[in-house]
């Protein structure tokens, strides 16, 4: 590290705080702190869309998968456009058309308060493994390439974004969103180019060992379906991005911050479709870092070939071929990934919190001061707990990953709730709890069936994608 990479990461660093926080006057009122008072430019509510799909893990993950295996990941992306359809036609308008910044007042008014509880405890219990996760890797990262101390990094990134996204609101997270999504595309298109430069024989030469190596392949045409084949990610990243566009509190707020209908339709598919092109990019940075270290253009140590550690690869580049200035933008660019996911699980789920539980249960007719005071408390107390749970993942992440694939398991039944609600026009409460029942407990059972499975080193009869494919059907 050089002293112009930490200038450019000091500075992106300020400059970010120090921009969300000049929209504090404007984040007065609860509606400003929800919904920044719907004036939110459709173009900057694509780019929150966009930049919330994006996070620190899958700048890491992607180039990583890339550079161990091929580009099957990027069969997830081509599952986008059916989704965003959907959510055009269908969600957008849905949302649009309720008077609250909630994603789970719908269910309430669809199958009772049982509903908006159920949907809106799964959501906050997901959130802050998200939160917690995503500034452990972060930290991880950073002290990797730093030394720095992690449980620092952690305390320190947390609580910078709770300071700007808390007084900013919104506005201050989508616009920050924004900024942290040029950076982060700008940051991935430099390293492409310094690997292209940096190869023996010419750019050229990436393509033919990638070619060489089957670094292009989509993945397994089989059928079968214990396989991580193209069909088996196509359908899994079906339901997953109508989870996304369709009960995520992250992408309904932004649809409801928009100015106009037609704005928020534009910003979703927009935002949804910008990700497809960009995780190209961060895949192709994989496999050029593949033929990048085969050429032997540089030496890269074995561990990086071994499983799990190929997601260290990318930071390794970063920190020992990168020329000076360009190694702060990517290690910005990474923090722009990861802060861009945080800021908008804070502001969302103290949303949620307001909405669902606050005006809901205790006072509905809520001055804004009282609805800002709680505003401000419940943001401040999610991100606390969310800093926690990283620091815990530290020396027990064998129980938080068990946490987070109990909150899948019960989280796993609101896809199939808001589907039963948006295609039948009938009540049947008793049918609703009953699909909700069934579709945990396939997920629940699947879960356990292929824990067992794997710790007898035996292929298991459904890849564990299809998971929330058949949780959710059963839902229905």
């Amino acid at each position: 590290m050089k002293p112009a990479d930490y200038i450019v990461f000091f500075v992106y660093l300020a400059g970010v705080t120090l921009f969300g926080l000049t929209f504090y006057r404007k984040s007065k009122t609860a509606s400003q702190f929800t919904l920044g008072n719907q004036s939110i430019p459709a173009w900057v509510v694509m780019m929150s869309i966009f930049a919330t799909y994006v996070s620190s893990i899958s700048y890491l993950a992607l180039p990583g998968s890339a550079f161990m295996a091929d580009w099957n990941p990027f069969v997830f992306s081509l599952s986008i456009p059916l989704a965003a359809l959907v959510a055009v036609k269908y969600f957008v308008p849905l949302y649009r058309s309720i008077n609250s910044p909630s994603a789970y007042t719908y269910l309430e008014q669809r199958f009772g308060p049982w509903a908006r509880i159920y949907a809106s405890a799964s959501y906050f219990l997901t959130q802050l493994m998200r939160i917690g996760t995503i500034l452990y890797l972060l930290s991880l990262t950073v002290h990797t390439i730093f030394g720095w101390d992690i449980r620092v990094v952690i305390v320190v990134t947390g609580l910078v974004v709770m300071v700007y996204s808390t007084l900013g609101g919104i506005q201050a997270v989508v616009w920050t969103d924004a900024i942290q999504g040029i950076v982060l595309i700008g940051g991935a298109v430099a390293a492409i180019f310094v690997i292209l430069a940096g190869m023996p024989e010419g750019a050229g030469q990436v393509f033919t060992i990638a070619a060489e190596n089957n670094k292009f392949s989509l993945g397994s045409l089989d059928a079968g379906l214990s396989q991580q084949t193209f069909w088996v990610v196509l359908v899994y990243g079906l339901f997953i991005n109508l989870q996304n566009f369709g009960i995520d509190q992250n992408y309904v707020q932004r649809y409801k911050a928009a100015r106009t209908d037609a704005d928020a339709r534009r910003a979703a598919f927009s935002g949804g479709m910008l990700y497809i092109p960009v995780s190209l990019l961060f895949l192709f940075i994989g496999t050029a870092l593949f033929a990048f270290y085969q050429s032997g253009a540089a030496e890269l140590p074995e561990r990086f070939y071994e499983k799990g550690m190929s997601d260290g690869v990318f930071p390794y580049f970063i920190v020992y071929q990168l020329p000076p200035g360009i190694t702060g933008l990517l290690i910005s660019s990474i923090f722009a990934a990861g802060m861009s996911t945080i800021s908008t699980s804070y502001n969302s789920s103290a949303t949620v919190f307001l909405t669902d539980y606050y005006q809901r249960f205790f006072k509905k007719e809520a001055s804004d001061r009282q609805a800002m005071r709680i505003l401000y408390i419940s943001s401040f107390v999610i991100s606390i707990c969310g800093i926690l749970i990283a620091i815990a993942m530290i020396n027990v992440k064998s129980v938080l990953d068990a946490w987070w694939k109990l909150a899948s398991v019960f989280s796993g039944g609101m896809l199939g709730l808001f589907l039963l609600g948006i295609t039948t026009k009938r009540k049947n409460v008793a049918g609703a709890i009953a699909g909700v029942l069934t579709g945990i407990a396939v997920i629940l059972w699947m879960s356990i069936s292929g824990i067992s499975t794997a710790a007898r080193g035996e292929v298991p009869v459904f890849h564990t994608y299809l998971t929330i494919v058949f949780g959710t059907s059963m839902s229905l």
